[in-house]
């Protein structure tokens, strides 16, 4: 019934979707506080330090601009779909999948730097994707390479996911070494306006570079995950497994385009996964990152697979799991 409720695009999607998303965001936007889990004694990365600087003291005013960074996010998913088209139907389960996602962790619904970071990595793959057979030199890979390392200035390991712009290459294009030549131009720009206007302004560059250095490689605190935390993840991990195993199995008969695109958002979830497991820096925040690739899968899934019980037990599963956390998370 869930699965059948959700699966049309009528205007009536769109408003049940708001519900549920002020619902999931309701513990946070009532009882607002700020990101528990210290950063880098050195400090945030800098466009993250100046958008908390702008968001000041007020735990409320960051639980807000958090909300509507999520919300601007829902949007783009559905967008990009709709745009591209290579799940080969109009849904609003991307936003759906994204926003429930992100009440896995409330502690993350306050301001955190993988928040806005996720916005430019989602504009990047769109920047990457429209690349495809464009005729001539592309500048879209520019365009991503530059969206990346912006983003990284809010979150620094988003660095490590310049990568996907050379896999996009490799994919989309045949390879060019004009194209791979601006991708890392547009990679680089950001780093070299940030240390020239710290030069400017009279900043030690030894300084900012240590508050790069400090983001990228000293271990963050450990998160502590509760057993329906544990439970939970547990659950989502077969529901992506299962997704991705459907995905595969239909890859080859999807249209070039669908088939590339799926393919990108595989490198950038596998990258997601090995960012997590093996750089210190790295911790649950990055939900915000993997929730993107992990809401398209199980998008198609839901869309496309004949059986209905299983998805729908999945779908059930999702919403039961995410109301126990947020209920748990209120009452703690």
């Amino acid at each position: 019934m869930l699965l059948r409720l959700f699966k049309g695009n009528s205007p009536a999607i769109i408003f049940l979707i708001a519900v549920i998303f002020i619902a999931v965001w309701l513990s946070a936007l009532i009882h607002p506080s700020r990101l528990p889990v210290p950063g880098p004694v050195s400090g945030p990365m800098p466009l993250y330090g100046l958008l908390t600087s702008v968001t000041g003291a007020s735990g409320f005013v960051a639980v807000l601009v958090s909300f509507a960074l999520v919300a601007l996010m829902a949007f783009l998913l559905v967008n990009f779909n709709t745009t591209s088209f290579f799940i080969n139907e109009r849904t609003y389960f991307p936003a759906l999948l994204y926003i429930l996602a992100g009440g896995i962790f409330p502690e993350y619904q306050a301001m955190n730097p993988a928040l806005p970071a996720s916005l430019f990595l989602m504009l990047a793959i769109m920047r990457i994707i429209d690349g495809y057979r464009k005729q001539g030199l592309a500048s879209n890979f520019f365009d991503a390479g530059l969206l990346i390392s912006t983003g990284s200035l809010f979150y620094a390991d988003l660095i490590w996911f310049c990568c996907l712009v050379f896999i996009g290459i490799i994919l989309i294009r045949s390879i060019n070494i004009s194209e791979i030549s601006i991708a890392v131009i547009g990679i680089v720009t950001p780093y070299f306006l940030l240390f020239g206007i710290s030069y400017i302004l009279g900043k030690d560059p030894a300084e900012v570079w240590t508050v790069i250095r400090d983001n990228l490689f000293i271990k963050k605190e450990a998160y502590h995950f509760t057993k329906i935390i544990v439970v939970t993840l547990i659950a989502d991990s077969l529901i992506i497994m299962v997704s991705l195993t459907y995905l595969f199995s239909v890859l080859n008969i999807k249209k070039i385009k669908s088939r590339k695109t799926f393919s990108l958002f595989v490198w950038y979830f596998l990258l997601t996964v090995g960012a997590y497991y093996i750089l210190p820096s790295v911790s649950v925040e990055i939900v915000w990152l993997s929730a993107i690739p992990c809401s398209y899968f199980v998008t198609h899934y839901f869309i496309f697979i004949k059986k209905r019980l299983l998805p729908e037990i999945f779908l059930a599963i999702i919403f039961l799991t995410v109301l126990v956390i947020q209920i748990f998370h209120t009452m703690g």
